[in-house]
């Protein structure tokens, strides 16, 4: 199933979407309104977030599909943690913009996986909302990446995400990642949540990007996450080790899409992601 945070009224609604009906599961269990909230709840019932939603399907109202409004957050994560240079081109990429390339090919040849800090909840925005380039960067780009969705540091489903960097400041120097990565609006995930049932093999699905200006596509992608060069459940394993984890957290995977050297986006273009299985993501772009 696909899970999606809907508005309603001052508060939101989670529906869960099976392909062939909508289901309206805050109706039944109005304490059940975020996708954490059923993660939670099938823990405890030791049950899958989609053996406990079909559960709850037999009674709640369906809405209509045309009534789906994805601009919501599909889940507030305590935390965002992102994974780099899991893709070859990502690491010749960040070899180019940077002054110390060598560092990036030991990573990727290495054991160990780059793991970083990524965003706070007041820093990721969701679909249909801008994401941000810094002002004092030059050279910015969008990173279409999976998103593994966590809870208790467990794999529960999927989504999309857009680890906005820019490239200028890391280039400049490897120490400034924590600035080329956040800041404001950095980090964009949705349109929902696909468990992982629903998905099944991650490292078998299809990634596009098509970025646009004025209506015309400057760049347009595609690749597979089978290029991976690590499992989502090793860089999962690397995230929780010796490290507290959160209870409700997304960890990017890496990119493998990267916009011709020269390209930098601009205020206004428009972002759009897509994955099997889950969905689009798309966000206009803003400088903060």
């Amino acid at each position: 199933m696909r899970y999606h945070r809907l508005h309603s009224g001052d508060g939101y609604r989670l529906v869960a979407d099976d392909g062939d009906a909508i289901y309206d599961l805050t109706a039944v269990k109005p304490r059940l309104d975020t996708f954490a909230d059923l993660a939670a709840a099938a823990d405890i019932a030791d049950a899958t977030v989609d053996e406990l939603a079909e559960s709850l399907a037999d009674d709640a109202p369906t809405i209509e599909r045309g009534a789906l409004d994805d601009s919501a957050l599909p889940l507030i994560p305590d935390e965002v943690w992102a994974a780099g240079v899991t893709y070859e081109i990502s690491e010749e990429a960040r070899e180019a913009e940077s002054g110390m390339p060598e560092m990036y090919l030991d990573v990727y040849e290495a054991e160990r996986p780059e793991i970083f800090f990524k965003a706070t909840p007041n820093r990721t925005v969701g679909p249909d909302d801008s994401v941000g380039i810094r002002a004092d960067s030059a050279w910015d780009v969008p990173e279409p990446e999976l998103g593994i969705v966590l809870y208790d540091g467990e794999i529960v489903g999927y989504t999309i995400g857009n680890d906005m960097s820019s490239r200028s400041i890391e280039g400049e120097n490897p120490l400034y990642l924590p600035q080329a990565k956040v800041y404001d609006k950095c980090c964009s995930i949705g349109p929902c949540v696909a468990s992982a049932e629903s998905v099944g093999n991650p490292h078998e699905l299809t990634m596009t990007m098509e970025i646009s200006r004025d209506g015309e596509t400057l760049y347009e992608g595609e690749t597979s996450t089978g290029e991976m060069d690590r499992s989502c459940e090793e860089l999962v394993e690397y995230w929780r080790d010796h490290n507290a984890v959160p209870g409700n957290g997304v960890l990017l995977t890496g990119t493998s899409l990267v916009p011709d050297e020269g390209f930098t986006l601009r205020p206004d273009d428009e972002v759009r992601i897509a994955i099997d299985q889950i969905g689009e993501l798309v966000n206009t772009v803003v400088e903060v």
